[in-house]
């Protein structure tokens, strides 16, 4: 059974300009835990105290203890069919890129290229005061160490944004250049609910791009993509890669 209609595949060539954007779904996949998980010990907390520069000020041990209790749980998990899919496209189409929401690293696991991390990375360490990046190992022993301090005395803090903070500048921008370019605009697991990141399908459709929307739930985007599939994009993509890697050989 061909996924594509074929004025959508037509748009597809090898030298096309791509962006797969993805959001908590793909990872969802994985078994990457949700946000919150409702019923287990850290549903007690608001997310506001847990995610926020306000938050990790009253409390940074215990900010830190769910971070490195996130860290532990993600690092148990491995990327999945949809992680490599992508990977797979990026054999044949060189101008392939990822815009991603998600903190879990499972797309440069999967060997993704050119990943942009709109929300930064769980594993990634900076300072709270000066944002200078800091070289630390993704569990150390916070009873032990406590919480490590940057040259400038800083205290160190998950690489992430947080609520009230803005994504970084320049990876946004960059995102949406890339996204005014593309040819093909996959959205990945996403609600399109979060901004300014879930403009980027609306900014490719407005661009010309041929928008293809991978979500087994309907989104607010759904009404304006050209495609919408409404299965599990770990089940999908590696079909859409063979249904194109035949019509391009």
């Amino acid at each position: 059974m061909h996924l594509l209609p074929e004025q959508v595949k037509t748009r597809f060539t090898k030298d096309c300009r791509m962006v797969f954007f993805t959001g908590a779904g793909i990872s969802a996949e994985s078994g990457v835990p949700t946000f919150r998980d409702k019923d287990g010990y850290w549903s007690k907390y608001d997310p506001m105290i847990l995610a926020s520069v306000d938050g990790f000020r009253q409390d940074p041990e215990l900010v830190w203890e769910w971070y490195l209790y996130r860290r532990e749980k993600i690092i148990s998990v491995e990327p999945n069919p949809a992680h490599f899919g992508i990977t797979r496209f990026q054999s044949i189409f060189n101008e392939a890129i990822v815009a991603t929401q998600n903190v879990d690293d499972l797309h440069n696991r999967a060997g993704n290229r050119e990943v942009y991390e709109l929300h930064g990375n769980i594993f990634a360490t900076k300072c709270l005061e000066c944002g200078m990046a800091l070289d630390m190992p993704p569990n150390f022993d916070l009873k032990t160490h406590g919480i490590p301090q940057c040259e400038c005395g800083g205290m160190a803090r998950p690489g992430v944004v947080w609520f009230g903070e803005s994504l970084p500048r320049e990876t946004l921008t960059r995102v949406f250049e890339l996204t005014r370019r593309a040819d093909v605009f996959f959205s990945i697991g996403t609600s399109t609910e979060v901004y300014p990141a879930a403009q980027l399908p609306f900014e490719a459709k407005n661009h010309g791009a041929v928008v293809i929307e991978i979500n087994p739930n309907r989104t607010p985007f759904s009404v304006h993509a050209d495609l919408v599939l409404q299965q599990p994009s770990g089940e999908i993509l590696p079909q859409l890669f063979e249904e194109l890697q035949f019509a391009l050989a």
